[in-house]
């Protein structure tokens, strides 16, 4: 077997695109384009030609594909220590779990590995925390949600999703939640009662369409949760790390959460690495036993994900997302496009809307890959924008012009 793999002649796009859908699961609808190699804001396919990445790996390469920083620090461990389980202690768990307090204000982490995983974390602790502190009785707290939420795709959340593809033929699903609509503070004040634990809100909406709530509306829910003794979790998966322009989104709304939810660009790219943040008083209710997993903390993770904080800070990448973000929202918002009806975003994350009668998003992002840039669409009619936040002005000037000259065609 090894012979038949030295000896494989070089396969194309074409070639690889087949064996995946002749061996893979079909639960995904890329664009047929293959990527081979990456460096920055571009990648190439295996037939050599360059993008520019305007998707980011939904933020998870905020720090650029393949940082050279990165690389090494990943190199080293690897040659060292990879995994002992949390049966034992490693060398690297310890300092990553201090770094990260010291830069984010929150007293303690808890890692896990992948996005999902830290939202299920996040309700495993809310819900031990109603029973033990707050004292509803068990089976009882309930948990907010809102419409068109994208917490990760595990039989517990997407039980609580609005998106009807996300549920169907998955049930049965869990109880315990209360779906409300985005936006809407109102709507949270009534429906707060003594048997609410958490609400659970991402700060922009990064899946149903980079939707941005009225400004003040996480100051009220912080001021609801903290009126009903309930806690304010808040899923900066996608939004949080430099995305918006600050380290976390929420911090442009003036708050603090009791618990954060974070992962994707903790690694720059590199290894699944994911977690909570919160203070004492909340962490230690979990126990030993509460919780776990086997990869969570392993000195891998942990070294990739210290260094991928260190270069974010120390190469000035969310003060770029905030400066080049209003940059791209103001030129997008200029172009004299009949497609679109709305612009909307912070920092270097942006959605495009487009009006119903455009015939969907997918075909522009496929002229878009023509002309050199990766995007995706989602939710149907919404056009999303999220390059690497290593991004230079001359890059994205580049990128913008081909918006425009797409968004303009009849």
């Amino acid at each position: 077997m090894s012979d038949l793999l030295e000896t494989s002649p070089a396969l194309s796009s074409q070639d690889l695109i087949a064996l995946e859908d002749r061996h893979g699961a079909h639960n995904y609808h890329p664009l047929e384009i293959v990527i081979t190699r990456g460096e920055g804001v571009w990648v190439w396919d295996v037939e050599g030609n360059r993008y520019l990445d305007f998707l980011a790996a939904y933020s998870a390469v905020n720090q650029g594909h393949c940082h050279p920083r990165l690389v090494k620090r990943l190199t080293e461990q690897a040659q060292r220590l990879t995994l002992c389980s949390r049966a034992f202690r490693n060398d690297q768990l310890g300092q990553l779990c201090q770094e990260i307090s010291a830069l984010t204000g929150f007293e303690r982490f808890l890692p896990m590995n992948s996005g999902a995983e830290a939202v299920e974390t996040a309700v495993k602790l809310a819900r031990k925390w109603g029973q033990t502190v707050k004292g509803v009785p068990a089976a009882q707290g309930e948990i907010l949600v809102f419409d068109n939420n994208f917490h990760g795709r595990t039989t517990t959340i997407v039980g609580f999703s609005s998106s009807a593809q996300y549920r169907e033929g998955f049930g049965p699903f869990a109880g315990g939640y209360r779906l409300l609509p985005f936006g809407d503070a109102g709507a949270v004040a009534k429906a707060m009662n003594e048997r609410t634990i958490a609400v659970l809100v991402e700060p922009i909406q990064g899946e149903a369409g980079i939707v941005v709530p009225p400004a003040g509306y996480l100051s009220e829910l912080r001021e609801l949760t903290e009126k009903h003794n309930a806690l304010l979790i808040t899923d900066e998966i996608q939004s949080g790390l430099g995305r918006t322009g600050a380290l976390f989104a929420y911090q442009h709304d003036g708050i603090r959460p009791d618990m954060v939810t974070l992962g994707k660009a903790l690694s720059g790219g590199f290894y699944p690495v994911s977690g909570i943040l919160a203070d004492s008083a909340l962490m230690n209710v979990f126990k030993p036993g509460d919780h776990g997993s086997t990869f969570g903390g392993n000195p891998l993770g942990a070294a990739v994900a210290r260094e991928a904080l260190k270069v974010l800070v120390e190469e000035r990448m969310i003060e770029n997302s905030a400066k080049l973000g209003a940059y791209a929202l103001d030129r997008l918002r200029a172009i004299r496009s009949p497609h679109v009806q709305e612009v909307r975003g912070r920092g270097l994350w942006i959605g495009i809307e487009l009006k119903v009668e455009a015939g969907g998003a997918r075909r522009f992002c496929e002229q878009l890959a023509t002309e050199g840039i990766l995007c995706k669409e989602t939710h149907t009619h919404v056009i999303r924008v999220s390059p690497p936040l290593v991004i230079s002005r001359q890059e994205l000037d580049w990128a913008l012009d081909r918006f425009e000259k797409v968004l303009t065609r009849p």
